[in-house]
């Protein structure tokens, strides 16, 4: 009892945005006509997805104390790719979501190397090239539109039983074995699965240590001989890889691609937000993707609400306001608490 109590003294961020999401799930379900049934779970999953990966990517910039301006735009330039490629025979879609993952991961290196070897902020370099990605995004659709393999988006969007019925495994989903797990929304498992696959084994390595260390200490960091510039180009990489996640379920999701610069930059600012609410300090050093996961969910949640309590659409963006700013102060209250203390051993 004494370690579960330590741990949550030490991520009070994190478990406070795991408290807050359920509190949010559950009266929302209560108030909802169809709440705890696999249907909404499935229709808010889908919605959750975008704004999980795009908040993931942020927040490997932010553990190093810096901000990724361009993974908004990232992602609305994979959304666009996958919309041109991921279509055709099995082989040709594999290679295109391949296409797609790799350009957006690309993306994340040049962002990498402009901020290492260019000295450059991250914030200044990633503003310049986040216009750089909207810009080949418009280049590619300059008009909403597209084609996505029918299969696919329904295989990707819907219960895990469509996947196997649309695919022919597990007997089309009638085996027995397999009837516990029918109803889990793929969405769900595709963003869970990513983070757990890729995050946890990054964290857990020297260079994700070592991002760490810079967020925390980077002269400390550089003075311990740990790979500074390695981890920095590795760390907008891997950004650039979830922001293209992103891109890629949207254009599945939608069955389309759309270069929309306000979507973008919505989704840029939400992920910071989503960043600060799961516990990740603006400072750098604390904090994690799967933080910054349940941070994204509660303002996906927060959005079912205006649905469900029918909020005049010329209020939502006030509410929705609000709430960044609300989680965007937070973030500043910690980051000063942190500064003050600090103060007092000069």
């Amino acid at each position: 009892m004494t370690g579960l109590r330590r741990a949550i003294a030490q991520n009070r961020g994190f478990a406070g945005a795991c408290l807050m999401l359920v509190l949010l799930l559950l009266f929302y379900n209560l108030l909802h006509p169809r709440g705890f049934s696999a249907a909404v779970l499935v229709q808010n999953a889908n919605e959750s997805v975008a704004i999980g990966f795009v908040a993931m990517a942020q927040t490997v910039p932010v553990l190093m104390g810096g901000l990724d301006l361009s993974v908004g735009a990232v992602m609305t330039l994979t959304n666009c790719i996958a919309s041109e490629v991921v279509s055709g025979s099995p082989a040709q879609i594999v290679l295109g979501m391949v296409l797609t993952l790799a350009a957006g991961t690309a993306f994340g290196l040049m962002n990498g190397l402009v901020v290492v070897y260019g000295r450059i902020q991250p914030i200044i370099a990633t503003l310049a090239t986040g216009a750089i990605a909207i810009g080949l995004a418009l280049v590619i659709r300059p008009q909403p539109g597209g084609e996505i393999d029918d299969d696919l988006s329904w295989a990707l969007t819907n219960q895990l039983v469509d996947f196997a019925d649309t695919y022919g495994i597990a007997g089309g989903g009638e085996a027995w074995w397999f009837a516990p797990f029918a109803p889990i929304p793929v969405p769900l498992l595709i963003l869970v699965g990513i983070a757990l696959l890729v995050w946890i084994p990054f964290r857990r390595s020297v260079t994700g240590r070592t991002v760490y260390a810079i967020g925390s200490a980077e002269g400390a960091a550089y003075m311990s001989g740990l790979p500074i510039a390695r981890a920095k180009i590795a760390a907008f990489t891997l950004a650039g890889f979830f922001a293209a996640c992103g891109g890629l379920y949207l254009a599945i999701q939608t069955s389309s691609g759309n270069a929309d610069v306000t979507q973008a930059g919505t989704y840029t600012l939400n992920s910071i937000a989503a960043v600060v609410l799961g516990g990740t300090s603006l400072l750098g050093g604390i904090g994690g993707a799967i933080g910054s996961l349940v941070g994204a969910l509660i303002l996906r949640v927060i959005s079912f609400y205006f649905r469900i309590l029918s909020i005049d659409p010329l209020l939502q963006p006030l509410i929705e306001g609000i709430v960044l700013l609300a989680a965007v102060s937070l973030g500043a209250i910690r980051t000063l608490r942190v500064k003050n203390r600090l103060e007092l051993f000069r």
